[in-house]
């Protein structure tokens, strides 16, 4: 049975690790660590060459410039070795491959990544695991789908955008449904009631 200490949580700090990624068609050694100061999305898939991945990992990828502007690196992870992502990576979109990324692509071959982040299943691969991980290194936000179903990338933007916006101002909260520039919450009994007041 999983120990509690063996499960990461939300407001726990992100589990480090060093691999080989394909990025620019060239394979390059990365850690986590090497991005403290920026956030993360962090993307668990389960293989390459299948059929829901390449539709997420592109959907992320074509909205990539809006993740640089709020200062977020984005990595993709899979069980697939470097040579596999590499391979990948070289067949065009409308044959089922990825064509240019703008990501790297982290090779989990030993499935350390995946276990680390509990999203590895008994078959081996990875779940459709989403964390955000904020400048300091802490899990934020964490979204695990089953494999048949794919993510959100305007809703991956909106979370990460929530996040940045409570981190900025730490008085304020985002009630459901907030979008950048709607009102916020002042978490406080009594200032609370403008917004409750207010919809």
């Amino acid at each position: 049975m999983e120990k509690d200490s063996d499960c990461i949580r939300v407001g726990q700090k992100a589990p480090n690790f060093s691999a080989i990624a394909v990025y620019d068609q060239e394979f390059k050694q990365i850690r986590l660590s090497d991005y403290l100061g920026k956030y993360i999305v962090l993307l668990f898939y389960p293989l390459d060459f299948t059929f829901v991945c390449p539709t997420e990992i592109t959907a992320f990828s074509d909205v990539y410039s809006t993740f640089i502007k709020l200062n977020t690196e984005v990595l993709a992870i899979s069980v697939d070795s470097e040579y596999s992502h590499l391979a990948w990576l070289q067949t065009d979109r409308d044959s089922g491959g990825l064509g240019d990324l703008n990501y790297p692509l982290v090779s989990d071959l030993t499935k350390q990544i995946s276990l680390s982040y509990n999203v590895l299943t008994k078959k081996g691969t990875a779940l459709r695991g989403l964390f955000i991980i904020d400048k300091e290194g802490i899990i934020q936000h964490s979204l695990v789908n089953n494999l048949d179903f794919g993510r959100n990338v305007n809703e991956t933007l909106r979370t990460l955008q929530a996040i940045q916006y409570v981190q900025a101002n730490p008085d304020e909260v985002c009630p459901a449904n907030w979008q950048p520039g709607n009102r916020t919450i002042i978490s406080n009994p009594e200032k609370s009631r403008e917004y409750f007041n207010s919809i």
